[in-house]
């Protein structure tokens, strides 16, 4: 009898040790993604996974694909959605995550050196000055894109970010745009929102263009990408420098604004970022 219990406990104590390590082995093989979870973002993650070869979307999903777009998920990844200017922040929690490069810029990654996979192509997701419908003939509006459509500006996109942010000025100006009566708007406060880095930062260059007229620029700093469209739409500000033409259609379908693009300035490709891995090897 003590033979038979022993050869019993010897049996389960097997099968557990075995139980116990396949279930280690489904943990260790589990890989989580964090992605933006915002519409336009969350297609642009996507997009950029399936140009990497881990996930295939449906046929026809573009630049409006969700998770529920995936039709295959050969990797079994888990995808975490999280606000986008939050992902920076959760990073050290998940294998992985695609960060917007303004956000990964102001928590010190550089999308060139630090990103394991970048966008590629992304002129779809060109960074725009934004007014409200209506004001977008105003001369405040017109000197604030002709300031934004500089050389100057184009330079210091080309210097400061070394690719983590690309210039799609083609034909930049002087800072100033003839049809302006920019002695009429000497004295006054021209108010913008952007987001800090890399807007904000672009936005001072911006600002010694319009000083040079006389004309103060007043740069208000947000940390999301919610308030920045309420406060134009609100008449409050301005205008505002922070998204791309998809964010800002999308904006308007849900919220029922009326904000207009005035101009491109810049893109910041996507890109995914190490949290727990350090390489994609991991995935496969």
């Amino acid at each position: 009898m003590k033979k038979l219990t022993s050869i019993i406990l010897i049996l389960i104590l097997t099968l557990s040790l075995a139980f116990s390590l396949t279930g280690c082995s489904n943990d260790s093989n589990s890989i989580t993604i964090a992605i933006p979870n915002d519409t336009t973002n969350e297609a642009r993650a996507l997009l950029l996974l399936e140009d990497l070869g881990y996930i295939k979307l449906k046929d026809g999903a573009g630049i409006a694909a969700t998770i529920l777009d995936i039709e295959e998920n050969p990797h079994n990844i888990e995808f975490k959605e999280v606000e986008a200017a939050q992902l920076p922040n959760i990073l050290q929690d998940v294998d992985y995550a695609v960060i917007n490069s303004n956000y990964a810029i102001d928590a010190g990654l550089n999308p060139t050196k630090d990103s394991l996979g970048i966008e590629g192509s992304a002129s779809a997701y060109g960074n725009i000055l934004v007014a409200k419908k209506g004001n977008e003939n105003t001369d405040i509006i017109k000197a604030l894109a002709a300031a934004l459509e500089s050389e100057q500006v184009k330079n210091f996109i080309e210097s400061e970010y070394d690719g983590a942010v690309v210039s799609v000025v083609d034909k930049p100006t002087d800072g100033f745009d003839a049809s302006v009566d920019y002695t009429t708007l000497a004295g006054s406060t021209i108010t913008i929102a952007a987001t800090p880095a890399p807007h904000a930062e672009i936005l001072e260059i911006v600002k010694s263009i319009l000083a040079e007229k006389d004309i103060t620029l007043e740069i208000i700093e947000f940390n999301d990408y919610v308030q920045p469209n309420n406060v134009v739409e609100s008449g409050e500000i301005d205008a505002n420098y922070f998204q791309h033409i998809p964010y800002l259609d999308d904006f308007n379908a849900e919220n029922g604004t009326h904000l207009v693009s005035i101009a491109a300035i810049h893109v910041e490709p996507i890109g995914i970022y190490g949290g727990k891995q350090t390489s994609l090897d991991a995935i496969n």
